[in-house]
């Protein structure tokens, strides 16, 4: 099926992949590397490499000894995330967590030389505050060193306060493209968790339990008002609205069917009017 899905969406014409080396590490048996495998194996099968952007991360935690942003570490675990997903360069290298404990002149210094060997094209951060990332873009100015191009938070319909107030400027003024994961609010914002009943059992059940306020309702309301409008679904509103932001390149979310990847896939022809999204910032304010 992963195949399957990676196929339609570039045969829709869609490009970026995003991938992390430490993604589906906690499912039992897997040691990390898992998700890049996987699409090292499709760019294989497909023949598409020249096609697609592939975004993947380093820094997240594969166990006490793998982890972090040293620059030992990641000159090391760039290899391996090349060796899975079977490329000799990453388009898009991002820090997956910040790492107080080592210096950002020692991190970027080791971005900085795999940008200069070709092995990656760009770099970017996830989860990280504006100030490290102001001092972060500060200290790749001052050191002529690779500088952060992308930004990936958490953004969403209803997840909007802290993007808002402490990064959206900050993006804007420094040209930093934002790429926001949870896009769908762990899948709250398709319309299929309407109630706390509905994620018993889900491995989703700890992300989405915050959703279910009064204002999540209120949410859920609106977007499904907004998609009877255009014969439409929730996750295709709550993405077009997504991309109506200031400042947001790309939204990130997942699919496990051709008709989840359809709803997605069809949010960058939807254009909502001004009353649409009228709708939806009084429903999320």
């Amino acid at each position: 099926m992963s195949y399957r899905l990676m196929d339609e969406f570039t045969d829709a014409g869609f490009n970026m992949i995003d991938t992390a080396d430490t993604y589906t590490v906690r499912v039992p048996g897997n040691t990390g590397g898992d998700s890049e495998r996987l699409i090292g194996k499709w760019l294989q099968r497909s023949g598409k490499r020249g096609q697609v952007v592939i975004a993947t991360k380093v820094g997240g935690t594969l166990s006490e000894e793998k982890k972090g942003l040293k620059k030992d570490y990641i000159l090391r675990q760039v290899e391996e995330s090349l060796r899975n997903l079977q490329t000799d360069h990453i388009d898009l290298y991002q820090s997956h967590y910040d790492d107080l404990d080592t210096p950002i002149e020692e991190t970027l210094e080791a971005f900085t030389e795999l940008v200069k060997s070709g092995k990656v094209r760009a770099i970017g951060a996830s989860n990280i505050t504006v100030d490290r990332l102001a001092d972060s873009i500060i200290t790749s100015e001052d050191n002529d060193f690779a500088i952060y191009q992308t930004l990936q938070p958490e953004y969403n319909l209803f997840d909007r306060e802290r993007y808002e107030t402490e990064f959206e400027q900050f993006a804007l003024i420094n040209k930093i493209a934002v790429i926001p994961y949870f896009a769908l609010a762990s899948g709250f914002l398709t319309g299929k968790y309407r109630t706390k009943q509905d994620i018993q059992g889900s491995s989703r059940a700890k992300y989405l339990e915050k959703y279910f306020t009064d204002r999540g309702a209120r949410i859920l309301k609106a977007l499904d008002d907004v998609a009877a409008q255009y014969n439409s679904k929730p996750a295709t509103v709550a993405l077009a609205w997504l991309l109506t932001r200031p400042g947001i390149t790309a939204p990130i979310a997942s699919a496990t069917n051709p008709d989840q990847l359809k709803d997605m896939m069809a949010a960058a022809s939807l254009k909502l009017d001004k009353g649409d999204l009228e709708i939806l910032n009084a429903a999320s304010a």
